[in-house]
């Protein structure tokens, strides 16, 4: 983007859709007057800074960790406020938009991963690439969290924390069936087709028409030796006939195309999966709410391994008045043991390879599985328009699974989609 913060035609016409649409923007006003100097040790005759600050976070224990990060910032720094505001995962989006339209902007927000880009290259974001120069801690974190943050070789944020996919299984019906967690996808094949019973499907995942969707299929088109640059390929191919033969072969319901992630970890608990394709933050769920003796292994491979990354990252938005203030929050937060406190409540793997190491994620039998995936982990970091690429894969996987098109014809269309949007 040139200028300083500009807004391009694409966000002007999204903002003024938005603006339209019946949603009211409860978002949070702006921080109001700068105040004399942004210092976040506040030299300036007492002048309090206002910091807003837009997160999803929805449990008890997330958002203790982050009220207790905020009250130990504004005790440290007197003259700081931080003004939290809830946003739900699926209206952040909008918000950002709306915000962008009417100059009602958070300081600092947390972005899926996924729509860093997006938001990057629509000029919403500040370029933080001096602040992150300065700070000095890039090179801790893995390469797929990081690279979400980046966008023309400029970043616009910091990972806050990362997830990933593994195969959860039901230990006792895979003895009862005599088999072992599988390891390739023959393995698994088979291993759905023992334990499909009258009442239990062998095999669950979701396919719904959403970015989930998208996020579980993609580890299967890595497994196979593909990716989106080359969609239309004979792994991508491979992938869509795995799902083809789960879902004719009745190892796995076609209902995964109405099914999301939360349904189902519910169907697993419950029995009604042997196994299931879900992310790290079931964990804790289903250690307290499960009624199966399970266990996770990654997941199983075909030419290689590979899995996705999910999380969330910080940024400061372009219109941001604080920008100094708002980093050095950031960098506040991620000291080791204030993010290591969050990220055990929520579930999630640090994006930081030293954090990693750390005994909790490294000693706990069924969360080091997914901390290991992390070297194979791949960002969804495709450009700005991966929104559009995403729904295109979301179409391919309801056409397989229902038999409405072949697995061929179906990379092949979407694949027609895809390559327009793919950044040059």
């Amino acid at each position: 983007m040139r200028g300083k913060y500009p807004m391009n035609k694409n966000v002007k016409k999204l903002t003024l859709a938005a603006a339209a649409m019946s949603l009211l923007l409860t978002a949070c006003a702006p921080s109001g007057e700068a105040p004399k100097s942004n210092s976040a040790n506040g030299q300036a005759g007492g002048d309090k800074v206002t910091i807003q600050w837009w997160d999803s976070m929805t449990s008890e224990a997330t958002q203790g960790a982050l009220k207790k990060i905020i009250a130990d910032y504004e005790t440290a720094h007197p003259n700081v406020k931080i003004e939290r505001t809830f946003v739900s995962f699926a209206d952040i989006k909008n918000k950002l938009l709306l915000g962008a339209a009417g100059n009602q902007m958070p300081d600092i927000v947390w972005i899926d991963n996924p729509d860093h880009q997006a938001f990057a290259a629509a000029g919403i974001l500040a370029d933080i690439s001096n602040e992150v120069k300065a700070w000095g801690q890039a090179d801790k974190y893995f390469e797929g969290p990081w690279s979400s943050t980046m966008y023309k070789g400029k970043n616009y944020g910091v990972p806050i924390g990362s997830n990933d996919l593994a195969l959860y299984y039901n230990v006792d019906m895979l003895k009862a069936a005599g088999v072992n967690p599988p390891k390739t996808w023959a393995e698994l094949l088979d291993a759905a087709k023992k334990l499909t019973k009258q009442d239990v499907y062998g095999f669950s995942m979701t396919a719904v028409k959403t970015e989930e969707g998208t996020f579980q299929f993609l580890p299967l088109m890595y497994q196979a030796g593909s990716d989106i640059p080359n969609f239309n390929s004979q792994g991508t191919i491979d992938a869509a006939n795995l799902l083809k033969n789960m879902a004719s072969n009745g190892y796995m319901s076609k209902e995964v195309i109405n099914q999301k992630q939360s349904d189902t970890v519910v169907q697993f608990s419950t029995g009604k999966v042997a196994m299931m394709i879900n992310g790290t933050w079931q964990i804790p769920l289903l250690r307290k709410e499960g009624k199966v003796n399970w266990d996770v292994v990654e997941l199983p491979v075909n030419k290689q391994g590979g899995t996705i990354l999910g999380g969330e990252n910080w940024a400061i938005t372009a219109a941001s008045k604080h920008k100094d203030v708002a980093f050095d929050v950031i960098k506040f937060a991620n000291e080791p043991d204030r993010l290591k406190t969050f990220l055990k409540a929520a579930g999630r793997l640090p994006a930081r390879s030293d954090y990693l190491n750390d005994p909790f994620w490294q000693e706990d039998k069924q969360l080091k599985v997914f901390a290991d995936a992390m070297k194979v982990a791949k960002a969804r970091a495709y450009g700005p328009n991966y929104p559009k690429i995403s729904e295109a894969i979301q179409m391919m996987m309801q056409e397989v699974i229902t038999g409405a098109k072949t697995p061929e014809a179906a990379v092949k269309d979407a694949d027609a989609k895809i390559k327009p949007n793919l950044q040059q």
